[in-house]
């Protein structure tokens, strides 16, 4: 089912999307990756604030390519989720609702998801440039240091993802899977 979304996304709405769905996020999003993450995991550890509330925000796990003239950031495609898993369910804890990335996830993550009615979104691999088409305007606001990895706000339109991992812990590479067997 194809579903449209603003971003920041509340709990509410994170709760009627379902494993499968394509949805299209417009609004405010935030990207970080590895070093982001484990920066913001450590200021966590040391009673810091963070560079950005968590609450009702959506992170893209990505660190884009240069702008080409005249755009507002490059290539800009997923990475792997998995790498951020460590640092997920503090995150959700503190009011992310929504990542979007590329690949599977940990139980600790499922059940992070589950407890905080959040959802997990994939992102297409490989079709970067394409997914730069629906970032409107790109913004440094932390970590700059990190180059291609510092944290990014996103202005975006009709962003398009797929829910992969649901509110209720349905998850989309298990039942995919589980299909594709009863077909055979």
């Amino acid at each position: 089912m194809d579903r449209y979304v603003n971003a920041p996304l509340n709990r509410e709405e994170a709760g009627v999307l379902r494993a499968g769905d394509y949805v299209y996020i417009t609004g405010t999003i935030y990207t970080a990756r590895d070093a982001a993450h484990k920066r913001m995991y450590e200021a966590l550890e040391k009673g810091e604030a963070l560079p950005l509330d968590m609450q009702n925000n959506i992170i893209y796990y990505m660190g884009p390519s240069p702008a080409r003239e005249g755009r507002p950031i490059g290539s800009a495609g997923p990475t792997t989720s998995s790498r951020m898993d460590k640092y997920a369910p503090a995150l959700m804890d503190l009011g992310l609702m929504g990542m979007i990335g590329k690949g599977k996830r940990s139980q600790a993550v499922s059940d992070a998801i589950v407890r905080n009615g959040a959802v997990y979104f994939a992102a297409v691999g490989g079709a970067g440039a394409l997914l730069s088409r629906s970032i409107k305007a790109s913004e440094v606001i932390a970590y700059d240091d990190l180059g291609t990895e510092a944290i990014r706000k996103l202005e975006v339109e009709n962003f398009p993802v797929i829910v992969v991992i649901d509110s209720m812990g349905n998850n989309l590479y298990e039942t995919a899977v589980e299909q594709y067997k009863k077909g055979l």
